[in-house]
């Protein structure tokens, strides 16, 4: 069976709130989500992965897989409960990732002696190389990123974009305290 060439994906664009119809589609009403910043912290996170993966694309090692691997590479002998906390995802979501991390051959998961029940994880040789190419593609996308923060900050004339994500982040994270 043969499958088609994969198309490169693009970053859908961010709802508008007065949005214009494309073609036959409709115009669209974000009603009381335009009043949302959780709706649009989740549109921004999801466009900002998108443009990652473009960025990831020609690795042949899918984007997601980079928070894993850099998490791993920083703590080598990481429990994957560790890496669960770390990573902020279920243990249960993170175990078919590192079962296709290992099978790649791009982690190394071995019980611990002083708990049966845990592995420690390492980065392979290959794993390494393969952080090192996400690496890269990590900080293009950083870059990006930081530049239209600093675009939005010179438009608005306010603090650093540094001092604005720190800020935000320590405040979503007392909401979950």
């Amino acid at each position: 069976m043969m499958r088609a060439p994969k198309k490169k994906s693009r970053a859908a664009a961010p709802p508008s709130r007065t949005a214009e119809p494309a073609s036959a589609e409709a115009v669209v009403s974000l009603g009381e989500l335009d009043a949302c910043l959780s709706f649009f912290l989740r549109i921004a996170q999801s466009l900002s992965f998108q443009s990652f993966a473009e960025e990831a694309h020609g690795t042949g090692i899918r984007a997601g897989y980079f928070t894993v691997l850099a998490l791993i590479g920083a703590n080598p002998g990481i429990t994957q409960t560790a890496l669960s906390r770390a990573n902020g995802r279920d243990k249960s979501s993170l175990t078919p990732v590192l079962d296709e991390l290992v099978r790649r051959g791009l982690v190394s998961r071995n019980r611990l002696e002083s708990n049966r029940r845990a592995y420690a994880l390492k980065l392979t040789a290959l794993g390494k190389t393969a952080l090192l190419k996400l690496r890269k593609a990590a900080n293009r996308h950083e870059r990006h990123l930081r530049q239209a923060i600093h675009d939005i900050e010179t438009h608005l004339g306010q603090e650093s974009g540094h001092d604005l994500q720190g800020r935000l982040v320590f405040q979503i994270a007392q909401l979950t305290d």
